[in-house]
């Protein structure tokens, strides 16, 4: 008989649910599911890091201590590989640092893929698990191609049983398989691995719980859901339907219905009339129609709409498929649907292909993310290759005894260096709000404003910062909240929220190296090539990068671009000497926006040649 597994709790624990169920009522939901007979509820992944940090809140560690305190059902956790929960590979002694904080604060079932199939990139994690003794669920992706998908996946399971993995969880990040499809790929996944087969999927249109139940007859024994409420919003598979079906079908998972339909009612009481934007009608035909991921379209829309081009979503999708066709056609899941993504966003509002690379493309026609399933177009590797010409090679992961002589006393432990290490900057502000509540001190949370108001303030700052707006004023319940713009270029202490962003943790980047502009005056204007937020430094109080009136090299950093989700370092392509810039630190910049004016260096005198 098939077991389930719940997803609520994570779900509504990343984009776009997030911050809509505040946590004690997070907390109560954990609890009606822990006794509705599921065989684990996966409570965190890369989406739930991602938006707890950028939240600055409540850290990742302590929610998921919270909920194993009120639990007794095996909690899950979804990695990405050797990305972990971020947006760059880390190293093997990294990754068994961090499986093992996640099974000392509760975690029991991990599961784990790599976003290119690579079943290579799964070896430092898996042992990690299996030395921790917990549950190791080895994930493949289901991403249409060219490429053969049952016989490629079908290779790639014959290699876990080796790793370690206790059974093989087959993931369809865009909602793209078929039903018939299902069934097939569960008993070839099976006979081949000599392993058990499970199910995560997604879809639109009902497809989600067609493939779910079609998997289920073909043998599988976990299959992924969610409450009610939850799966309307996301295209999800409902717990309540699903086992009500399976239970026809004389396959009965053991759920306790109406337990999880309370528990359906509370999530309803928080989201049932907020209208959750990224997966509009418009955003999920056009997903279902491209074989994408619903969130990837959803940031791609989002980005567009920022730039008045929202009309040109359909130019930026069919370009996405021309790269993936070109990068070797990998699956579309996170971090690497983002990372094409911002390359077909490039290459559209430039009106240009290539000309300007973003950092994660080159790292991963490299081979520093794995193995794609096929090879780069040689046209596409040229290109990529004359662009980084020049450029320096990709700084290595970050080393965790390095990242805790740097913060200076900041991370207590090794959980909270794990998130400094992951996240960088963005996580200095999580970390102080710890440090604060520890202090007893007021401020947003645990002082005289309520978790519910505090979220409210965040979601207006968040809404100046992205629309531009001057001032905006909001009066509820006897509080009256105003939020001004203020027109300053110091540093600020924390980076603003980005657009809203991919919702499988389910998180996109648009790195890029810096585009000059045509020469005016003998002097070269340094241009925005996307929509971010600007920083000088490398981090709050490091100084920057550079000052007007310093000298630059080529290929040095001018500076830090944040957009969807990555920082992306922009360069100087030419020696010279800084004579102005336009920008302050923590600003928000447009495309095509003026950044620096450089005045280029003299050639060397002829005597001197």
């Amino acid at each position: 008989m098939p077991a389930l597994v719940d997803t609520t709790v994570r779900l509504l624990s990343q984009e776009p649910l997030v911050g809509n169920v505040p946590t004690a009522s997070i907390l109560d939901l954990a609890e009606l599911l822990d006794g509705a007979g599921f065989a684990a509820l996966e409570v965190s992944g890369g989406g739930v890091f991602d938006s707890a940090v950028r939240r600055g809140v409540e850290s990742p560690w302590e929610r998921i201590r919270a909920i194993r305190a009120r639990t007794k059902t095996p909690l899950g956790m979804a990695l990405r590989g050797r990305f972990l929960v971020g947006s760059q590979p880390v190293g093997g002694d990294f990754v068994r640092r961090f499986v093992m904080t996640a099974a000392e604060n509760g975690i029991d079932v991990f599961r784990l893929h790599d976003p290119l199939n690579d079943v290579s990139n799964l070896q430092d994690a898996g042992e990690a698990i299996t030395s921790a003794e917990r549950e190791f669920d080895a994930g493949l992706l289901y991403s249409p191609g060219p490429t053969g998908e049952t016989d490629t996946l079908v290779e790639r399971a014959k290699k876990l049983p080796e790793l370690g993995a206790a059974r093989i969880l087959l993931h369809d990040p865009s909602g793209s398989l078929e039903p018939h499809r299902s069934g097939e790929l569960v008993s070839a996944l099976a006979e081949a691995s000599g392993l058990p087969i499970g199910i995560y999927c997604q879809g639109s249109g009902g497809s989600a719980l067609a493939a779910a139940l079609e998997a289920a007859r073909a043998g599988a024994d976990r299959i992924a859901c969610t409450t009610y409420p939850v799966a309307l919003v996301l295209h999800r598979v409902a717990a309540e339907g699903l086992a009500d079906a399976l239970r026809g079908l004389g396959l009965d998972p053991g759920i306790d219905v109406p337990r999880v339909w309370k528990a359906a009612e509370l999530v309803d009481e928080h989201i049932g009339d907020e209208p959750i934007t990224p997966l509009t009608p418009r955003i999920a035909v056009r997903a279902a129609a491209h074989d994408l991921p619903a969130g990837l379209v959803a940031a791609l829309e989002s980005h567009l709409r920022a730039l008045s081009a929202g009309d040109r979503l359909d130019e930026v999708l069919d370009e996405l498929g021309r790269i993936r066709a070109e990068a070797g056609w990998p699956p579309l899941a996170a971090p690497i649907g983002q990372v094409l993504g911002s390359q077909a966003l490039i290459h559209v509002l430039s009106a240009a292909r290539y000309q300007v690379v973003v950092d994660e493309l080159r790292a991963l026609y490299a081979g520093d993310f794995g193995q794609p399933p096929t090879e780069f177009d040689p046209t596409a590797r040229r290109a990529i290759e004359l662009v980084s010409d020049g450029t320096p090679a990709a700084e290595p992961a970050a080393d965790l005894d390095a990242v805790r002589d740097e913060a200076r006393g900041l991370a207590a432990s090794d959980e909270e260096l794990l998130l400094l290490a992951l996240f960088g900057d963005e996580a200095e502000a999580l970390l102080h709000a710890v440090r604060g509540r520890a202090r007893g001190e007021e401020g947003l949370v645990g002082g005289s404003v309520d978790q519910t108001r505090a979220e409210t303030i965040r979601e207006l700052v968040r809404i100046v910062q992205e629309s531009g707006v001057g001032e905006i004023a909001v009066e509820e319940s006897g509080m009256r909240v105003t939020v001004k713009r203020r027109e300053e270029t110091e540093a600020a202490p924390q980076a603003p929220e980005p657009a809203p962003s991919i919702p499988t943790p389910d998180d996109l980047a648009l790195p890029a190296a810096a585009v000059a502009a045509p020469e005016t005056d003998g002097v070269i204007r340094v241009e925005a090539p996307m929509v971010g937020t600007f920083y000088r430094a490398p981090s709050p109080g490091a100084p920057p990068f550079v000052e007007e009136g310093a000298s630059v090299a080529r290929g040095q950093t001018l500076c830090i671009l944040e957009a969807m989700k990555l920082m992306n370092e922009i360069k100087s392509e030419l020696d010279g000497t800084i004579r102005r810039i336009h920008v302050g630190n923590g600003e928000a910049v447009e495309f095509g926006q003026l950044l620096f004016e450089i005045e280029p260096a003299l050639g060397r005198p002829v005597d001197a040649l």
